[in-house]
């Protein structure tokens, strides 16, 4: 069984056509933490996720899954 996905943070980087180094640059972050959040094996903080918004350009709510 495949883990859930919670987080759409790497398909959002692919329709914006950045890269998971640009976004831990962006954000001060290890690349390996970007990874991480990316295959949803572990969570940004909520506060986290408002930025990561904020610098892709879109809501929260489009980096969240139902």
């Amino acid at each position: 069984m495949s883990p859930k996905t919670i987080n759409r943070i790497k398909v959002v980087l692919v329709e914006k056509s950045l890269t998971s180094k640009w976004l831990a640059e962006k954000l001060g972050k290890n690349e390996a933490t970007i990874s991480r959040w990316c295959t949803n094996d572990v969570q940004p903080t909520l506060p986290t996720i408002v930025k990561i918004a904020k610098l892709l350009n879109v809501s929260p709510r489009e980096l969240i899954c139902e």
